[in-house]
């Protein structure tokens, strides 16, 4: 047996993701497996306010890089719009890092919405003004910790989405990548720099941000470890490079904690689609920057859980029972607005809501009612998406939702479109390990080891009749200014 044999090469994908941070392996030949998940606390002090400690966060990824010693190179992707505000010289955080879904911003950014700023953001960003973003997030850091304002008027604050954290403590390395950077308002989407002029605008000195990079990146090898450090992205851009989207048109949807929609457009960005839709960066490889259009849910698997400590069911095992007729041909339908509304409303106002219920009203259709409700709120980001590039008749989805047989059958029929479930769920992880194959220099895109074929693929029976999708929209237009009353 040669030694090649006895040390098989491979690469190691670490996805530090919203609930949990994981390691997966992806060996050349194309065999691809997790080998760790590390859950952290969510910390909620307060209503609307969603935090990390990033010191727990950065241990749950040195835990996971155990799992890469002998790897041939690391990739780690993000949450996206978290950020970390930290000490230049110590490396130790001023405060937690302030979650994507995060809700303390939103009477600030009313502000500069009631004064006309968001063309600006817009124009420039691809963004709408919305506390899901990292800009404002950061201001409120500066604005309400008395140890950044210390550091940062002694030049030894460091303020950033956690990818920039992450790669200062392990790598010594002050960068984020370009999808990243692309989420946080503050780049310009055509130039992929931070823009003067919406740093002006929410207060956040740009001397105080980490450079931009791209994607596929030398960041250095590890502290304490002989491994290098390839590639770093956002976890969604790694899902839609996992799901094998590689074309103008190729969609993918991601069901985690939210739903997120994500389609290629191209190589350059998509103008001019208001506020329901977001431009983003899908990755920049070389000189080669590939733009894609992005619709988010903000509650998904978040719903399950919630309706899970509720006492609504026990088990996930439990939701494989629902089926029949769907509850919202009965009347029943559940708006998942926990959050908020999304795309293409962008809307902090509205609030969670069941309607229609009675007397005879069960957990069981409830719990239909609202795995119904994702899949209407996820077709409604997707036909807004299609609106700007047209989307492929199949789409290929992931997540844990994603293994429940009447949501996918039900996702069809509101998409009107053929839903594929890969063979793993865990397409971050993939797509996180993919990147890391071409920055260890094992080849282009395009040379990808082959993945297993599907696990199943779900053509709709009957698309979902227009009544039923306007029945949802009257619904989704209640739950609207809710919390405002």
């Amino acid at each position: 047996m040669s030694e090649e044999e006895d040390h098989p090469r491979f690469v190691v994908a670490i996805d530090q993701g919203t609930t949990a941070t994981k390691a997966h392996q992806l060996f050349l030949d194309g065999e691809f497996q997790p080998v760790a998940s590390l859950e952290h606390r969510q910390i909620y002090p307060q209503p609307g306010w969603v935090e990390h400690d990033p010191v727990e966060l950065l241990a749950k990824l040195r835990q996971c890089l155990d799992y890469a010693q002998g790897a041939d190179a690391v990739a780690l992707d993000n949450q996206g719009e978290t950020v970390v505000a930290w000490n230049a010289d110590t490396g130790e955080p001023v405060c937690n890092a302030i979650v994507w879904q995060d809700n303390r911003t939103r009477e600030a950014l009313d502000r500069l919405k009631a004064d006309g700023a968001e063309a600006l953001t817009l124009e420039r960003a691809g963004l709408p003004l919305d506390p899901y973003f990292s800009a404002s997030k950061l201001r409120w850091i500066l604005d309400h910790v008395p140890a950044a304002r210390t550091l940062a008027n002694t030049g030894r604050l460091r303020l950033g989405t956690s990818d920039a954290f992450f790669l200062d403590r392990l790598c010594g390395r002050y960068a984020t990548d370009v999808t990243t950077a692309s989420r946080t308002s503050l780049m310009n989407l055509a130039t992929g720099q931070w823009d003067p002029e919406l740093c002006r605008l929410f207060g956040v000195p740009m001397e105080l941000l980490p450079s931009i990079v791209p994607t596929v990146h030398e960041h250095g090898v590890i502290r304490g470890t002989r491994l290098p450090l390839v590639a770093s992205v956002v976890d969604q851009q790694a899902a839609l490079m996992g799901h094998g989207c590689h074309a103008p048109g190729d969609v993918k949807i991601t069901f985690g904690t939210g739903a997120f929609a994500l389609a290629l457009s191209g190589e350059a960005p998509v103008r001019g689609t208001g506020a329901g839709i977001l431009p983003t960066v899908a990755w920049r490889i070389g000189a080669r920057t590939t733009y894609a259009i992005d619709g988010g849910v903000y509650n998904a698997g978040s719903a399950l859980d919630w309706a899970k400590r509720l006492g609504l069911f026990s088990t996930f095992r439990e939701l494989r029972e629902i089926g029949g007729t769907p509850a919202l041909e009965r009347g029943l339908v559940f708006v998942p607005a926990l959050s908020g509304l999304a795309c293409p409303y962008w809307d902090r106002s509205a609030a969670g809501m069941w309607l229609g219920m009675g007397l005879d009203t069960s957990a069981t259709d409830l719990l239909q009612a609202l795995l119904e409700g994702v899949a209407l709120r996820t077709a409604q980001a997707l036909a807004a998406l299609d609106r700007h590039v047209p989307l492929k008749a199949q789409v290929s989805v992931d997540g844990g939702l994603s293994l429940n047989p009447y949501f996918c059958g039900f996702l069809a029929r509101a998409l009107g479109r053929t839903v594929v479930v890969p063979s793993t769920p865990d397409l971050t992880g993939l797509g996180c390990a993919q990147f890391a194959f071409v920055g260890a220099g094992h080849g282009p895109v395009e040379t990808l080891p082959p993945v297993a074929p599907p696990d199943r693929v779900v053509h709709p029976e009957a698309p979902l009749p227009p009544e039923m999708h306007a029945r949802f929209a009257e619904a989704v237009s209640r739950t609207r200014g809710w919390r405002a009353a």
